[in-house]
């Protein structure tokens, strides 16, 4: 690679995160050689793995699957204790990770940046961070993660609680010690589900505010053994592998057959072997038609809605339970562990707040239009302003002044979900739109970050100024993803797939935020522009731009 002809800034490329994602674009980065700078608002990497401290946090990819597979070294030295392994242990491998590759030098702690501005006479960006540290890059890199701005729920005195409350992502640093405390836990999203099945044995009593109830199924973990994880040292590349031929990026891959095609009986023991898995089998190994088709799905959401009833005791609780609005996969899975089973025990009660909803938070606990609740500890599992959230809350400011919040007033709009007309020498690694966000996510962003890398390294061996996004590729992109949404039954859903947040006011007008045509259609299109020359995107020469400079 030839060394960087456009002097002046204080780096060539300034990463923005240190989560799954941020820490391998470092790895790549620091293997090209070139002068970068990773900033991070937490005190050190993990991203998610940082930050969600709530009691039972953990991944729901199966762990030899979640880790990094750039290097044969890491994958032989690392062992993983779960076959579905907790936020703790997570958290320790990406420490180990950048402590191995010697990254630490490159990253920057609790830096949240404030703003990145285009500097057009540079041709680079200005960016800001809270505490005032300003430095100047060629090419900025996003790695602010999918699901890291919190939401709380908007009612009238939450402030006003003189217990301990926190949202699920704001959690304890240190353990908080539940015994014989009146707990509440408001949501049950994936992180609820998480929470309430591992504190309700814990606490002294239970309520759990529910809005929408969600189709939930069973994790089914269990320890690694020392034998499970040899075999699966003398295995990656095979799982790898797997892994990569599959839409998802996990081991899971449609059944061929179509539902209605399957006999009654023999589609009831493909579903009880299926929901007596492990992992997403359940909702991305089911049958191909599972979540294109409404009469599929439905026969499919039967089966689950018995599971449930027949787990929970009290049929007007297990009622509650049943997802009434939507159909089983159309929305995230939560994956559980004997969830529907904490409603058995007496010192859990489950409040439905579509039938008595929250009025306001007081200062004791929780009024609802029948009663008030009085609670020690209040837990908000209230969900995030996904994908986009966090981009909004950087003042981003590309080519004539114009704010990339304004550019997605009705919805985000990009170029392979990597890149933004009118951002130019910006690259959203794991943005809105991209294949990385559907899929298993280290599977995902390793695509995107080798994808982005190579990228970077034609712009520099070939004396590229900058790199800009060209609008007919951006129409066409957003034009893909929203065919591929519509092929799939979420697209018809509210959920933070297509951008809804009862707690946000933004509603975005037909857009998806995931890319939905799956990972191997994804790659297929990035191959095919790396091959072309990256016809998608205007490439301006450093010579061209130095000429046309006053």
């Amino acid at each position: 690679m030839q060394e960087n002809k456009n002097s002046g800034f204080d780096y060539d490329t300034v990463v923005i995160g240190a989560g799954v994602c941020g820490i391998y674009q470092a790895y790549k980065l620091a293997e090209m050689g070139t002068r970068f700078l990773v900033l991070e608002q937490a005190a050190d990497v993990g991203g998610t793995w940082y930050w969600n401290r709530y009691p039972g946090c953990r991944f729901d990819s199966e762990s030899e699957t979640y880790g990094y597979s750039f290097s044969e070294e890491l994958l032989q030295e690392w062992d993983w204790s779960e076959h579905f392994a907790p936020r703790e242990e997570t958290e320790r491998y990406l420490q180990h990770v950048v402590d191995k590759f010697d990254l630490r030098k490159h990253m920057r702690f609790n830096s949240r940046l404030k703003s990145a501005h285009w500097d057009p006479e540079r041709s680079g960006w200005r960016i800001v961070t809270d505490d005032g540290q300003v430095y100047s890059t060629r090419f900025l890199l996003t790695a602010i993660g999918l699901l890291s701005t919190p939401t709380l729920p908007r009612y009238e005195g939450v402030e006003s609680f003189e217990g301990l409350s926190f949202h699920t992502y704001h959690a304890p640093r240190d353990p908080v010690d539940f015994s014989g405390l009146r707990v509440a836990v408001v949501g049950t999203g994936a992180t609820g589900v998480q929470l309430i099945s591992e504190i309700a044995d814990k606490v002294g009593s239970l309520t759990v505010f529910q809005r929408r109830p969600n189709w939930c199924a069973p994790l089914n973990n269990s320890s690694m053994t020392p034998k499970e994880m040899q075999e699966i040292k003398s295995q990656y590349n095979e799982i790898f592998d797997q892994c990569r031929n599959t839409p998802s990026g996990f081991y899971h891959d449609v059944d061929p057959r179509k539902t209605l095609d399957v006999a009654p009986e023999d589609r009831e023991a493909f579903w009880e072997k299926l929901y007596s898995g492990s992992g997403f089998g359940v909702w991305l190994g089911n049958f191909k038609d599972i979540l294109t088709d409404s009469d599929a799905n439905a026969e499919f959401s039967k089966f689950v809605a018995r599971k449930i009833r027949q787990r929970v005791k009290d049929p007007k609780v297990a009622d509650k339970l049943v997802p009434k609005d939507h159909g089983f996969g159309t929305r995230r899975v939560p994956m559980e562990t004997k969830y529907y089973e904490v409603y058995n025990q007496d010192n859990v009660l489950l409040v439905d707040i579509g039938d008595t909803p929250i009025e306001r938070i007081t200062p004791s606990g929780i009024r609802t239009s029948n009663k008030e609740y009085p609670f020690d500890i209040i837990i908000y599992a209230t969900g995030f302003d996904a994908v986009t959230g966090a981009f909004d809350k950087i003042d981003f400011v590309g080519e004539d002044g114009l704010k990339l919040k304004d550019k997605w007033e009705d919805g985000p709009q990009t170029s392979f979900g990597l890149s933004v007309d009118g951002f130019p020498n910006l690259l959203t690694l794991a943005g809105p739109q991209s294949g990385s966000v559907a899929t298993n996510f280290p599977r995902g962003i390793e695509e995107a970050v080798d994808w982005s890398s190579q990228f970077l390294g034609y712009l520099l061996d070939n004396d590229v100024g900058y790199f800009k996004a060209k609008k007919s590729a951006e129409e066409f992109w957003g034009q893909h993803v929203q065919k591929m949404s519509e092929r799939i039954l979420f697209a018809k859903e509210q959920s933070w797939f297509t951008g809804y947040n009862s707690n946000v006011d933004r509603k975005y007008r037909n857009r998806c935020l995931i890319y939905a045509g799956g990972q191997l259609r994804f790659r297929e299109f990035l191959k095919v522009e790396s091959l072309g020359g990256y016809p998608s995107f205007d490439l301006v020469s450093l010579d061209r731009q130095q000429s046309s400079s006053p």
